[in-house]
């Protein structure tokens, strides 16, 4: 029994070493499905590329958005944008080559990276609550609460904490065994995919780093909650209907796309094998990896009437010098 037991451990091990490449699942069945998935996230990525682009451009360059809620939105950006380029790119290229082919090494790249940057995505999302709580309930603290250094120091533990996320995940996920086949039912490497071709007990210590954190989520999720109920709170003291109008026109959006990003991505990965399936899983993983940081851009920082005067202005600039 135990040379038996020693045979099947070492067949797991050959079978996972075997695999050098995955294989991902399509986004579409017929040729022209693919080809307009090809050119739906092409207009994706751009868009998203042009949004962002112009707000690094226009925080960078113009010294009075030198401020902690234009910083923590430049930080902002470039998640979103670490968000598109990790997962759309390599699903362009698999519906216009008809492929399904994902090297080993890359596979891993995706996890990590989409890891690293949804953690620090959410963590700098729970910072600008915190910085409009700060604005709007104790603006006489606010310098003192939200100066250079703090922010910075906030801006390196959102990064930080993304990067330790990513790494934990990454490195228990890829030291599992695997035996049953190299197929994922998702268009790019999610850990929930890859746990299911693990035929090791181990895999139980990754979901449970998996609840662990979201149950961490969960908690940011709270806090951004509360701090919106304060929010809400001080803007109906305010007298002006019109700045009333003004600040619920505001946070509410940014309430919807956070509860949108926590929401679908902690479904994607705790929801039961017995509610999966191909279309609800591919559904779920483009709303929090592709459309919310999509949305990003123009729900947060496009809509502000500084940010876009400044925009406007170096885009005009731009122009000029051709």
């Amino acid at each position: 029994m135990p040379t038996d037991y020693a045979h099947a451990k070492t067949q797991q091990m050959s079978n996972s070493s075997s695999i050098n490449h995955f294989l991902l699942l399509p986004l579409a069945d017929t040729r022209q499905l693919q080809l307009l998935h090809f050119c739906l996230f092409l207009g994706i990525s751009l868009a998203a590329l042009l949004a962002n682009g112009l707000i690094i451009s226009a925080v960078a360059c113009s010294h009075h958005l030198h401020t902690p809620m234009f910083f923590f939105r430049l930080n902002l950006a470039l998640t979103d944008l670490g968000c598109i380029c990790t997962t759309v790119p390599k699903a362009m290229h698999n519906s216009l080559w008809d492929t399904r082919n994902i090297s080993y090494s890359g596979c891993a790249a995706q996890v990590f990276l989409i890891f690293f940057f949804l953690g620090a995505e959410l963590s700098l999302l729970t910072i600008m609550c915190y910085d409009r709580y700060v604005s709007i309930c104790k603006p006489l603290h606010y310098g003192t609460l939200l100066g250079s250094r703090a922010c910075a120091h906030m801006a390196a533990a959102a990064w930080a904490s993304g990067f330790l996320n990513a790494l934990l995940h990454t490195a228990n996920t890829f030291s599992l065994p695997l035996c049953h086949g190299n197929a994922l039912g998702q268009f790019f490497c999610e850990i929930p995919q890859i746990l299911k071709l693990s035929c090791s007990h181990s895999k139980l210590r990754e979901l449970g780093l998996i609840a662990l954190s979201d149950c961490l989520v969960f908690g940011l999720f709270l806090f951004i909650v509360f701090s919106y109920v304060q929010i809400f709170r001080a803007v109906l003291r305010i007298p002006s209907e019109q700045g009333r109008h003004k600040a619920f026109s505001t946070c509410l959006p940014h309430l919807a796309v956070v509860s949108l990003l926590i929401s679908t991505a902690t479904f994607s990965h705790l929801k039961p094998p017995s509610m999966s399936s191909p279309s609800l899983d591919m559904a779920l993983s483009v709303l929090y990896s592709v459309v919310s940081p999509a949305l990003n851009p123009l729900i947060y920082s496009l809509r502000n009437q500084e940010l876009k005067v400044e925009v406007w202005r170096l885009i005009t600039k731009r122009f000029q010098k051709h």
